[in-house]
Order: C-alpha cells, then sequence, then structure tokens
C-alpha cells in the first residue's frame, strides 16, 4: 500500500542516504541531499507502508527541469514504481512551466534506459566521463523529453 509521495524533509535524510549508498556504487552523499534541499531542489520520497520505496530530486530552470537522481528500493524495481514516480515527475516539471525534461544515464543501467525511452525519452547527447567508476570514468547518456 503506498502511502502517497511526499516532500523530503531533513528528517528523511539518513534514510534517503543509507538507501542510496545500498543502491549505487557510488552513491549521493547525506550531503548532497541535504544541498539539493537548501538549494530548493524539489525532492520528493515515496513510502510504501511506511517504509522509504523511492526518491527522488530534480532541479528546476528556465523552461526546463533536470531530473538529478529517481531511486526505487530494488526490492520493488520491475513492478511499475519508477514508471509511476517518473510520471508524478513529469506533471511536476509541467507545474513548473518546464518545457522539457533532461537527464543522465549510464550507458549500462539498461533498466532505467528501457524505462525512459518508454516514457518518451530520447538520446540527446552524452557527457564524456561524467561517472566515476572502478575502471575509471564512464560516460552519461544525456535524454531529453519533450513535455
Amino acid at each position: 500500500m503506498t502511502d502517497g509521495i511526499l516532500p523530503m524533509t531533513d528528517a528523511d535524510l539518513d534514510e534517503v542516504a543509507a538507501l542510496e549508498a545500498r543502491c549505487h556504487a557510488y552513491p549521493w552523499s547525506r550531503g548532497n541531499f541535504a544541498d539539493a534541499l537548501v538549494a530548493g531542489y524539489g525532492a520528493w520520497l515515496v513510502r510504501e507502508d511506511g517504509r522509504l520505496a523511492s526518491y527522488s530530486a530534480m532541479m528546476r530552470g528556465v523552461e526546463e527541469a533536470h531530473l538529478l537522481n529517481i531511486t526505487v528500493t530494488p526490492e520493488l524495481q520491475g513492478r511499475g514504481r519508477g514508471t509511476a514516480f517518473l510520471g508524478f515527475l513529469l506533471a511536476q516539471a509541467r507545474e513548473w512551466s518546464a518545457r522539457r525534461v533532461l537527464l543522465e544515464v549510464r550507458p549500462g543501467n539498461m533498466a532505467a534506459l528501457a524505462m525512459y525511452r518508454r516514457n518518451g525519452f530520447s538520446e540527446i547527447g552524452r557527457r564524456r566521463g561524467y561517472y566515476h567508476g572502478p575502471a575509471g570514468s564512464e560516460d552519461a547518456i544525456v535524454m531529453e523529453r519533450v513535455l
């Protein structure tokens, strides 16, 4: 049962950072999330039966939104949670009067790439050396969804 999409607050940061560390090889730090809140970025989370299920951070720009982070707990991946949350984020971007949403994704993140493509995102470029990894840097695929 979904408890709903809630604004992320300082009280959520330890829990969000712990899930981030569990889900990503090179996670955002607690401080990165705290900085996003201080900067006024949109940051939300979803709870299911009181437990953190997913979270996101999105930056507002001039006529665009930049999806910085969207994560679903591994136990719930592949069940439509990411797609549903992405739908909320796209609606939020429209409320901000954005004309497009941008994001970066690792080329090897096949599940995320498929979800973004199913939801109208297309590749518009690459950022060389964007991600750090065990074998050095890795490019990012830059994707766009026109609203």
